[in-house]
């Protein structure tokens, strides 16, 4: 229960501080085979299209703070949503437990530019 308040704190904290913010990741960047990409977003900004492979862990919801500690937190992590701010926020709350290999992608858009990886539907 502490760390499920823990990190809805995290995240409101998140969302108050980083309302707007943008990923600052402008380089390509080449995910490992073990890497493991993140998309934030809704089931159904999700179904709108994603980048291939990407899991679905929806922040709004609440899925992701009650999924994410289950996580690696050694393994290497691509974190995307719409905007960027999602993904900051949900980055946020990963370094907060102690993850420390996160980058935020920003946009979808942004994200499959950066890693070369396809948006499917």
């Amino acid at each position: 229960m502490k760390k499920i308040l823990l990190a809805l704190a995290t995240f409101l904290a998140a969302s108050l501080a980083l309302a707007g913010c943008t990923a600052s990741t402008e380089a390509t960047v080449h995910p490992s085979t073990e890497a493991v990409i993140i998309d934030v977003r809704t089931p159904e900004e999700y179904a709108s299209g994603h980048l291939e492979g990407a899991h679905l862990l929806d922040l709004n919801s609440g899925e992701f703070a009650a999924t994410f500690t289950s996580l690696d937190p050694e393994a290497e992590y691509y974190v995307y949503c719409r905007s960027g701010n999602r993904s900051a926020q949900a980055i946020s709350m990963m370094e907060s437990e102690g993850f420390t290999n996160v980058t935020n992608l920003g946009s979808v858009g942004d994200a499959s530019k950066a890693t070369g990886i396809e948006i499917v539907k």
